[in-house]
């Protein structure tokens, strides 16, 4: 009988099992190949992993189940459908350094084409009400980068978040129990942009002073107006470049 190390409750995980575990999780190629593909920190369905990493549909269900399982991703639903994300920044990380060790002379992670949307939908939309596109992940991106908003696990404004939204004009009063921020995945980016009250009220503030407008005929899709390019750069430091 093996005894148990002082310190470590009997019932607790065995550390060397764990490691042992996560590393069984990542030792196929197939499953090596999907946390490839997920590196860039973008979600794809199920389906497209199988044709990204050329396994069978009926064969791909298995691996994301010793993935999910060991924690190296989680799972996100959005409309019908559900995606699957690395589970966090230090698993990216964790990864992404042995794949360097593994392949010495890689110097960026797999590129995988995020997937195609008419224009102006795949630049700037709403989402319910909120900015999305590739608009939405610069607004994203820039308050994630300014220490303006926490995008690891639940996406939270920080205090000076809170200010920014102040000086912005972007009223945070609670209705109803939304929250102040909230991420929603992005269908066209694989990615996670800001909603929530921040991100709906910050929306209806662009629309409200002519920073966006709909293009003619409506929809979702939006176009950043020369005013909307001036205050964008001024609030967040973001440039046509980056909604392009």
């Amino acid at each position: 009988m093996n005894d148990v190390p002082a310190g470590r409750p009997a019932d607790a995980p065995d550390p060397a099992a764990r490691l042992a575990s996560l590393a069984a999780a990542l030792a196929d190629e197939t499953r090596a190949a999907i946390c490839m593909a997920l590196l860039e920190g973008r979600a794809w369905t199920a389906g497209e992993l199988a044709r990204i990493t050329s396994v069978a549909p009926s064969t791909i269900s298995g691996h994301l189940s010793r993935l999910l399982d060991a924690g190296i991703c989680v799972t996100e639903r959005q409309g019908r459908h559900r995606y699957v994300r690395i589970a966090g920044a230090a698993t990216a990380r964790l990864v992404d350094e042995l794949a360097s060790h593994a392949i010495p002379d890689r110097d960026a992670a797999h590129a995988v084409p995020v997937v195609s949307a008419p224009d102006p939908l795949a630049r700037a939309r709403t989402c319910y009400d909120h900015f999305a596109g590739r608009l939405g992940m610069a607004v994203t991106d820039a308050m994630g980068e300014r220490g303006l908003l926490r995008t690891e696990g639940a996406f939270e404004l920080t205090e000076a978040g809170r200010e920014w939204c102040g000086r912005a004009g972007v009223d945070l009063a609670r209705e109803g129990r939304r929250p102040p921020a909230s991420s929603c995945l992005d269908w066209t980016e694989r990615r996670r942009h800001l909603g929530g009250l921040a991100g709906a009220r910050l929306c209806a503030r662009a629309l409200d002073e002519g920073w966006v407008m709909r293009p003619p005929g409506g929809g979702r899709g939006l176009l950043v107006t020369e005013e909307g390019e001036r205050v964008l750069g001024e609030l967040l430091g973001i440039t046509p470049d980056a909604w392009a």
